[in-house]
């Protein structure tokens, strides 16, 4: 999921039958939804913000953090060393590193007023942004500047007289 959606999403990527979703655990607008478990430490907690208008199923293996905060400003702080530091702690096992629920109301988050939360998600928006597109331009910039240097490469070693 997180690997799918990243800070935040809106859209379901998949549909499940009506029998399927009424067994599944649901997330609402704003909800946080935090994997459990994984592969390794760095993984475990990854969270997407659910901000969709639909109530969606959750598949196993997953937190659901019903808040009344920001719920982006919550998934960038679940982003953060601060708090890898935290689940670092919290996290056990060996082939299937899980962090489980109750442990997570250890998890100690600094919230600041919502108004302040908002700014901070604005503020962290355009530089997702702004890198998003950078690292969009990138390859396209290193490719002219190969075509530029295939150019001028070709014309200085092109020892044809006029």
């Amino acid at each position: 999921m997180y690997t799918h959606f990243g800070i935040c999403a809106n859209e379901v990527i998949k549909n499940i039958p009506e029998d399927e979703y009424n067994k599944s655990k649901h997330a609402v607008k704003n909800d946080i939804v935090m994997a459990v478990t994984s592969e390794n430490v760095e993984d475990v907690c990854s969270c997407t913000a659910w901000l969709g208008e639909d109530e969606i199923a959750i598949s196993g293996h997953t937190a659901i953090i019903h808040h009344n905060q920001n719920a982006k400003y919550l998934s960038y702080y679940f982003h953060t060393d601060h708090f890898f530091s935290q689940k670092k702690k919290l996290a056990h096992g060996t082939k299937v590193i899980e962090v489980t629920p109750d442990k997570l109301l250890d998890i100690v988050i600094p919230l600041p007023t919502i108004q302040k939360q908002e700014e901070i998600v604005e503020v962290l928006d355009k530089f997702d942004a702004l890198s998003t597109g950078m690292a969009e331009e990138i390859p396209a910039e290193i490719k002219a500047r190969q075509k530029q240097y295939e150019y001028y490469r070709d014309r200085l070693l092109s020892f044809k007289e006029k």
